[in-house]
């Protein structure tokens, strides 16, 4: 594995030829749900434009873009760990495994796996790590878009089943609106309970 830092576009582009899998995660940071990874093959006779970091992307363009790169990319695969996998793995191990899933799910076999960060687990694939690669590889930024957006519909589902937790609003990060729902209404199946801020609610420290 080679970890690549500050590339240039040119060498970004360089590096995404080819049949190349983005996968990029979204959850690791919050309480309660699941860390949601994608893995996507793009089409290079069908180009997206707007394609970035999805941080870096209100949500209306977000939504937009998922729909496109749903419509466009050669392939694309979700893999996710559950808040019990989570605590039995701890959230980085939980993110790996997350990663493996969803290029596994890919129903093309990339040539190359290209990771937004530091790390790679092992696909059976050729891998390499691009840091802040979710703005510089196109197939990493539609993996954040795809991810970022699940995840996020996935909170939304949450909200409706518990309103009163604000999951809608802050996606399960730990805000202080966060912590006094859980003060008030209590920890929920889906919390992370290796998480700090859940296991004080339950007294667990």
């Amino acid at each position: 594995m080679t970890i690549y830092r500050n590339l240039s576009d040119a060498a970004a582009m360089a590096l995404g030829q080819g049949l190349v899998a983005g996968v990029d995660e979204v959850g690791r940071g919050p309480l309660i749900g699941n860390v949601v990874t994608a893995a996507v093959i793009l089409d290079p006779s069908r180009p997206i434009t707007g394609l970035n970091d999805s941080k870096k992307l209100s949500e209306k363009k977000r939504d937009a873009l998922f729909d496109v790169i749903m419509e466009n990319a050669l392939c694309v695969a979700l893999g996710a760990a559950t808040p019990v996998e989570i605590d039995e793995l701890n959230i980085l191990h939980a993110t790996m495994l997350a990663m493996q899933r969803a290029v596994a799910g890919l129903p093309l076999r990339p040539e190359r796996v290209l990771v937004d960060g530091n790390r790679t687990p092992d696909f059976g694939i050729p891998a390499d790590a691009v840091i802040k690669g979710d703005g510089l590889i196109a197939a990493i930024s539609a993996a954040s878009i795809i991810a970022k957006v699940t995840r996020d519909r996935e909170m939304a589902q949450l909200d409706q089943r518990f309103p009163q937790y604000g999951f809608a609003a802050h996606k399960g990060y730990p805000t202080k609106a966060h912590f006094e729902a859980i003060a008030r209404y209590g920890v929920l199946p889906e919390h992370r309970r290796s998480f700090r801020p859940v296991r004080q609610a339950l007294g667990l420290e």
